[in-house]
């Protein structure tokens, strides 16, 4: 899954985005979107409503792509690299690519 990370910077202590995927099927912030239904040189849109897709949902070469807004929360650094962001993912956690404060973690 080629997805495209749009960052934006969350409220004070608003959890970020946790994303992961299993195949054609993603999971954002433990809700499941099952992508399999996009046939090959497809276009899905998602519906109106509270989703973090921006944009259609293609599959080109097999591979669905999309664009997902993340939230980053507060061990993200102020000024983050050009984004967004893309990462091709075929299975696990989806690691966002954020610059982090160095002493957040302490």
């Amino acid at each position: 899954m080629h997805l495209t990370l749009s960052p934006i910077r969350g409220l004070p202590g608003q959890p970020e985005t946790v994303i992961s995927v299993a195949g054609d099927v993603v999971t954002i912030d433990g809700v499941v979107y099952d992508l399999a239904p996009v046939p090959e040189g497809g276009r899905a849109t998602p519906a109106p409503g509270a989703h973090p897709f921006i944009g259609a949902i293609t599959r080109e070469a097999g591979e669905i792509r999309a664009t997902i807004r993340v939230v980053l929360n507060d061990t993200a650094a102020p000024d983050q690299p050009a984004s967004p962001w893309a990462v091709t993912v075929t299975s696990g956690p989806v690691t966002i690519p954020a610059d982090r404060i160095e002493d957040a973690a302490e």
